[in-house]
């Protein structure tokens, strides 16, 4: 197998908590190597009867496998996102296969903003703002300074910051998808 075969690489994904409301939204561009494949690819997912929303970078079977554990472990432990999470974490980190899977999740609730990795992590921000992906860090920025300049709704705030990641990183492009939903204080 050949040691410089084309990397997949794809997204920018961003979650914003502010006020009564939380947002997540992502681009849709997917790159092998130096080459666009598909502009308008969705990566964020409602799911458990649109109380959850997930969004995933990386590569796209990886994630959808992940998101079926999710789905599954939010099952076993109803209301009870972060335990969920922590479950597919461990169960991620632990696995001979699920180990080899590379992407990474954000879990969006009503309650809750969770990043979950493949290392066992699963993160709640301090500031209600988690951006992955290669242009997460550029977007994560874009949302924080917008969060303490403007009082922007948080799918307003979202939108920007991607537009913002989709100037500087090039696997980001601006086929911008963002979902929103009240959130509890």
């Amino acid at each position: 197998m050949p040691q410089n075969k084309p990397k997949w690489r794809s997204t920018t994904i961003l979650s914003v908590r502010r006020g009564n409301d939380v947002a997540l939204g992502g681009d849709g561009q997917v790159t092998l190597g130096d080459t666009i494949m598909k502009a308008d690819t969705k990566k964020i997912r409602w799911m458990l009867e649109n109380k959850v929303l997930v969004g995933f970078a990386g590569s796209t079977a990886d994630a959808f496998a992940l998101m079926e554990r999710f789905e599954a472990k939010a099952k076993d432990f109803p209301g009870n996102i972060p335990r969920a999470a922590t479950e597919l974490a461990r169960d991620w980190r632990t696995d001979r296969i699920l180990r080899k899977l590379e992407a990474l999740m954000v879990v969006v609730s009503a309650e809750h903003s969770l990043l979950v990795t493949g290392q066992g992590d699963v993160i709640q921000p301090s500031d209600g703002i988690i951006g992955i992906g290669s242009g997460g860090s550029y977007a994560t920025a874009a949302a924080r300074a917008l969060m303490r300049n403007t009082d922007l709704k948080s799918a307003d705030i979202v939108k920007k910051s991607l537009e913002v990641a989709a100037e500087i990183d090039i696997y980001t492009n601006t086929e911008i998808v963002v979902e929103e939903f009240p959130c509890a204080k």
